[in-house]
């Protein structure tokens, strides 16, 4: 069965998501939607490539991803579609779509072609129709010509050497845990046969863990998360609030021989 899922900044008190599961049925009634969030912050567009990054993989490859984050964007960005390590992703030409993944889009179909006038909902009058055409077997080329002004934003990476590793918070989550840019593997390389401290707001933490439960309540916790990378929290605490860290806050790793 056809499968798109939808990522929005809507939220649930509203009409929004009903319309756009709406128009794609009515164009293929044997699709599936599946929800992904629709509690992305508003135009956020770093939230939504993060939570796109974490799960996209999860689905079947082939599957269609309606992003509709910042889905107007700026005058004259336009719209795109864009097949990326075997699955297809419609959204706003705003960037979003070029954090999601290393790898470079194996093709990229504009979309300004099915726009037939000015819209205040393109998520449902543009985004939806792509989609549902896409799960339906219609290729990106029949969408639109290719796009020349792909839009990509830059990635602010971490730094590393043999004696540190400097990162940053790249995503609080829902329980207040903090999601660094530090991956395992970086970590793993750098840290053979050495002593560690993870050093954050204050603190010095000689010790990964491997679980949440771990450490008592209150207490931090450092480990790799699923998706191999940094994750601080406090154990049955809001670790934002009481670490006083955000997004972009520096999280850094002391090796010591």
């Amino acid at each position: 069965m056809a499968l798109i899922t939808l990522l929005t900044d809507s939220g649930d008190s509203d009409f929004y998501v009903s319309a756009i599961k709406a128009k794609i049925s009515s164009i293929n009634p044997g699709i599936r939607v599946e929800d992904i969030s629709h509690s992305i912050g508003h135009g956020n567009v770093a939230h939504a490539a993060f939570v796109l990054n974490a799960v996209f993989r999860d689905f079947p490859k082939g599957t269609v991803h309606l992003v509709g984050v910042d889905a107007t964007g700026q005058p004259g960005a336009g719209h795109v579609a864009i097949q990326l390590e075997d699955h297809f992703f419609v959204a706003c030409n705003n960037g979003i779509l070029s954090l999601i993944s290393d790898k470079n889009p194996q093709y990229v179909a504009e979309l300004n072609t099915l726009n037939l006038g000015n819209t205040t909902f393109p998520e449902k009058e543009i985004l939806a129709p792509a989609a549902a055409k896409i799960a339906s077997g219609v290729s990106l080329s029949d969408l639109g010509r290719p796009a020349t002004n792909f839009r990509r934003l830059t990635i602010r990476h971490l730094k590393a050497n043999k004696s540190q590793i400097l990162g940053h918070v790249i995503h609080v989550d829902h329980f207040g845990n903090l999601i660094t840019n530090i991956s395992k593997d970086v970590f793993d390389q750098l840290s053979a046969g050495k002593n560690y401290i993870v050093q954050f707001a204050g603190e010095r933490i000689s010790r990964l863990h491997t679980n949440y439960n771990q450490t008592d309540p209150g207490d931090c916790f450092v480990l790799f998360n699923s998706q191999g990378l940094l994750e601080i929290g406090v154990y049955k605490g809001d670790a934002s609030r009481l670490l006083g860290l955000q997004a972009d806050s520096p999280v850094n790793i002391i090796f010591q021989d």
